[in-house]
């Protein structure tokens, strides 16, 4: 049988890479949508429902370590199958957690509650792992723009849902379901469609034909990607990863706390759907502007600056009195954008530290410590929240972020034409 290498060319490839972008951009539309349901009211549903603000951090926490498990399944079938089955799996089993959710509100069920959040957060892995698949085909030196690229529609289904906040709520009311369960009804539809684009138009699979096509190509062509043992991580991998990881504790952490710091202000759901939904827009929109950057000055000094602009972020919503709802805003777009840098430029470290015959399963078990270090956090700022207050949460959060610094100066240098 011919395989896709022998028939590929490079004109094709550049086609395909194009197609996949296409495909990954419409189903991150509808899974930004999903994705914003459980950071703007998972909160607060478990506040309602179990009476406790030292507990309401577990939403976060439940659906990060489902997030968890699902970033190792999906990286390891990836591996072995193929990105698009694999995508698409993840997200349907998001949207049916969803819709557990919608179901332990009616019947006031902190069991199934857990359980669906739980399976809820598969699709909040999904949807990063699929940035990895806009990558699969791109030019080496055009890693950090494919990254970006495949990240930014999210932020059109992410920003949409937050803002949606209180028309679900009446939709949900209508239903006879409490007004909190309204989002995870659009998250229901939204992962769920999203899984199925994925499923039907990612083909022919581009982690497939990657792998195909470094077999077949010179393996020292690539001068800008440092070549390791393949079952041994690079300096870059464990840079990258360091990265990943600060940036997510340091955003889970505040973001989490923030509605239930609102609402003990007095402020309206409006308004903190308000606030999530523009904190959302800051985690994607940049990414026109900080793929191309890291590119052009490199992930190095662009995750320097993302640990500068959380630390900022931390400050602002320590030191911001709590009824002021535009300093909250600024604090929120500022950790959104801390978080952007940080995602894109450890991303890119990752991706030129991995092979292609292993990349997929290191970009999976990455992301399971990604996602695990995020729950922790959930858990730890909802307890420290009860214990000291929101602005030691966000100082706290700030100083962490700056870990990103010294972890910096252990990343070797890329080609002059991709690192500075």
């Amino acid at each position: 049988m011919t395989t896709v290498a022998e028939t590929i060319t490079p004109r094709r490839q550049q086609q395909l890479h194009r197609r996949t972008l296409t495909t990954v951009l419409i189903s991150q539309s509808f899974g930004g949508a999903g994705l914003a349901a459980g950071i703007s009211v998972g909160a607060l549903i478990a506040q309602d429902m179990l009476g406790s603000d030292a507990l309401s951090g577990l939403p976060t926490a439940l659906f990060t370590l489902g997030a968890a498990l699902t970033a190792f399944i999906v990286g390891r079938a990836a591996q072995r199958s193929g990105r698009r089955k694999a995508l698409g799996f993840g997200f349907i089993t998001g949207g049916i957690g969803a819709i557990g959710v919608v179901a332990a509100t009616h019947f006031v069920s902190p069991v199934l509650l857990f359980l669906s959040l739980f399976m809820y957060g598969a699709g909040t892995a999904t949807n990063m792992q699929a940035r990895y698949a806009g990558t699969d085909l791109a030019p080496a030196n055009r890693k950090g723009t494919a990254i970006s690229t495949a990240m930014v529609a999210t932020t059109i289904g992410a920003v949409a849902g937050p803002n949606l906040i209180e028309p679900l709520g009446g939709l949900a009311e209508r239903f006879g379901l409490p007004t909190l369960a309204g989002p995870f009804l659009l998250a229901a539809v939204a992962y769920i469609t999203a899984g199925v684009i994925l499923v039907t138009m990612l083909r022919p699979d581009p982690y497939l034909v990657a792998k195909q096509l470094e077999a077949q190509n010179n393996p020292q062509a690539d001068t800008i990607t440092p070549k390791t043992p393949a079952d041994k991580p690079s300096r870059l991998v464990r840079v990258g990863a360091l990265v990943l990881v600060i940036s997510q504790v340091v955003m889970v952490g505040i973001m989490t706390m923030t509605p239930v710091h609102m609402r003990a202000h007095d402020h309206s759901m409006g308004a903190i759907g308000l606030v999530i939904g523009l904190h959302v827009a800051a985690m994607w929109l940049p990414s026109l502007i900080t793929g191309p950057l890291v590119d052009k000055i490199g992930p190095r000094i662009m995750a320097i600056s993302g640990g500068l602009t959380l630390l900022a972020s931390g400050l602002v919503a320590a030191f911001a009195p709590g009824e002021s709802l535009s300093a909250l805003v600024l604090a929120l777009v500022l950790l959104g954008i801390g978080w952007n840098v940080g995602l894109v430029s450890g991303t890119t470290l990752v991706v030129h530290g991995t092979q292609p015959e292993t990349r997929a399963a290191t970009q999976g078990s990455i992301d399971v410590w990604y996602q695990i270090f995020g729950a922790g956090a959930g858990v730890f700022s909802g307890v420290l929240m009860s214990a000291t207050g929101f602005g030691i949460v966000t100082i706290v959060g700030g100083i962490l972020a700056l870990i990103i610094i010294p972890a910096i100066a252990l990343a070797p240098r890329l080609h002059a034409r991709t690192d500075a």
